[in-house]
């Protein structure tokens, strides 16, 4: 047996289909295959309870695409660390970034067996750019900052992502711990990308209570929400770029409703 067939049996393994899973149920949200009969019967289920969480997903994706095309673009920035990555599907960081540099490095994070079963559809990088992806969990950051040295030229910008991640750190000082320990291992003209779902009534997140609470008892990994000055706070001692904290549908952006789903920029000085 080689060593790669190993890998892939211990890989299977892991999968769980017996559970609902973030990266299956947020791939069945943006019309994905990647996602397995409980994903599916979650996420129905949670579009019943909060209709508007497909928008949400949407409305996130299409963040990522905004920012990325602006820090890669006006910026200048060649170098993208995306922690919680997500199943592969249309414009990912890599696609949007080597469109516009297409020498842009982008290095992956994730811990989920079936996003890493995916990660072959990741690492398809433009000539000259590079793209290569890291097997682990945003709770030790430093593992993540360790790993993407071996790509990434962390004395150069790094536009650190974290689309939808936080929110799984229950702990909202273990989550700023997170954020500090990676910010702190790139230089100034760095930037953080956050998004983030909320209660607050002015986004619309009140609707959101009830399906949280039913993600929590059927999916995993368990998620919380936060208030607008609990996520300004991952951007302590950031220069925050215009519109600041906003719904991330409407970052640079004047179409689709509101969602309840911060989004915002932050540039290191």
């Amino acid at each position: 047996m080689t060593d790669h067939s190993t890998g892939e049996r211990a890989l299977a393994d892991r999968i769980r289909t017996d559970i609902a899973h973030n990266a299956r149920v947020w791939n069945h949200w943006l019309g994905g295959k990647d996602n397995y009969p409980v994903d599916r019967a979650v996420g129905d289920q949670v579009t019943g309870m909060y209709p508007s969480i497909g928008e949400v997903a949407r409305a996130d994706r299409a963040f990522l695409g905004r920012v990325v095309t602006h820090l890669a673009g006006e910026v200048g920035v060649r170098q993208f660390l995306d922690i919680g990555t997500g199943l592969p599907t249309v414009d990912n960081t890599h696609e949007v970034a080597q469109r516009i540099a297409p020498d842009a490095r982008v290095v992956y994070v994730d811990n989920d067996p079936i996003v890493l079963a995916h990660a072959r559809a990741l690492l398809t990088s433009a000539p000259g750019g590079v793209t290569e992806y890291i097997d682990a969990d945003a709770h030790r950051p430093q593992e993540i900052v360790d790993g993407a040295r071996n790509t990434l030229d962390l004395d150069r910008p790094v536009a650190v992502m974290m689309l939808g991640i936080l929110n799984f750190v229950l702990d909202t000082d273990a989550a700023r711990a997170i954020v500090r320990t990676v910010m702190d291992a790139v230089p100034s003209g760095s930037h953080l990308v956050l998004t983030h779902p909320t209660l607050e009534p002015a986004l619309g997140g009140e609707g959101n209570v009830e399906a949280m609470a039913f993600w929590n008892e059927n999916a995993t990994p368990p998620i919380t929400a936060r208030t607008r000055e609990e996520f300004t706070s991952f951007l302590d001692g950031l220069d925050l770029l215009e519109p600041g904290v906003v719904s991330c549908s409407r970052w640079r952006s004047e179409e689709g409703q509101v969602v309840a789903q911060f989004g915002a920029v932050g540039r290191k000085p």
